[in-house]
């Protein structure tokens, strides 16, 4: 049985995932290619795959239908909107995530980008190594205002970390946890309150037709032109035409964006020559430690399900567990 494992970040790498596989009897295969599989190199490279460890290639109804043999799709990290889940139900196929694996490291790299825009080290750095010496006045983030669009596990950490910089902090979420709001001294407010009032605004939700675009020109119109929009989750989100508007336009700030609507950018993408945008290339969750346990998760979850287990914390489409068979 083979397990193909896609994720550039786990590429050769000799972690406890592949014990764990390799004991329950499974062979582990790698795509050809070291980047983000394009849907036919994902068909092309699952013939006699029962399992994957997934990143965010696209497994879409076309994939699940010319593959009948694929059981389980394990994503090595909690975002699942490259898996058509419906598609996957209606073939049997399980999709997991790996809950509480990668929060810490996301919540470390939206201050990371908040950081880097606050006190403009990109610019500031590529300034000396142009041979120049120009000091600047920065902006702080303690006394300032710290907006959360969504207070899931990664919205949590971020917020304490919000909190250990001194920051007052806002969250916008319809389904909140009160006691940790409690707790942290958290002012839940509406999505237009905090636009307005953020002066960091940082998105944690998922990534739905609800929410595709959530980030537009009405949007960020609200927002103070003093603002900064960081993304960390999904660029759908964020309606990329419209925010590099804004940020032409100085009516905002600055922008870090660890994700785009189209990844990775076109050459001629305009985010790419603006100075107060920062980007990363989607590894806001790869860290050391969250790589491991991601993987680790993935493996378990796919090892469990091949027992008849049913490691419900981690399936996303409960409801294949009625015709799931291995």
């Amino acid at each position: 049985m083979k397990v193909l494992i896609t994720p550039m970040t786990l590429s050769g790498l000799n972690g406890p995932h592949l014990r764990v596989l390799r004991e329950a009897g499974f062979d582990v295969v790698y795509p050809k290619p070291t980047f983000l599989l394009s849907e036919q190199e994902l068909l092309d490279t699952l013939p006699g795959v029962v399992a994957t460890i997934a990143g965010s290639e696209p497994y879409t109804p076309r994939v699940l239908t010319a593959h009948p043999q694929l059981r389980v799709i394990a994503r090595a990290g909690v975002g699942y909107d490259a898996v058509d889940v419906a598609a996957a139900t209606e073939h049997g196929v399980a999709v997991c995530i790996a809950p509480g694996t990668n929060h810490e490291a996301v919540a470390e790299h939206t201050f990371a980008l908040m950081l880097a825009l606050a006190k403009d080290v990109p610019n500031q750095h590529n300034a000396i190594r142009a041979g120049k010496w120009a000091r600047g006045i920065n902006v702080p983030l303690r006394g300032r205002t710290l907006g959360l669009a969504g207070l899931g596990r990664i919205g949590k950490a971020v917020a304490v970390r919000g909190k250990a910089f001194d920051m007052r902090v806002l969250a916008y979420e319809p389904y909140p946890d009160q006691a940790f709001v409690a707790g942290h001294g958290i002012d839940l407010v509406s999505f237009e309150t905090l636009l307005t009032e953020s002066d960091y605004l940082s998105l944690h939700l998922p990534f739905t037709q609800a929410s595709k675009h959530l980030m537009n020109r009405r949007t960020l119109a609200l927002m103070k032109p003093t603002a900064y929009l960081i993304n960390t989750a999904r660029g759908g989100l964020v309606c990329d035409a419209d925010l590099i508007e804004a940020l032409s336009s100085g009516r905002l700030a600055g922008a870090g964006l660890d994700v785009l609507e189209l990844e990775p950018p076109e050459e001629n993408n305009p985010l790419l020559q603006l100075e107060n945008a920062v980007l990363t290339p989607h590894a806001a969750g790869n860290d050391t430690e969250s790589r491991d346990a991601m993987a680790l998760s993935a493996a378990r979850s796919i090892v469990a399900l091949s027992r008849g287990e049913w490691p419900a914390e981690a399936i996303v489409n409960s409801e294949v567990r009625a015709t799931f068979q291995w």
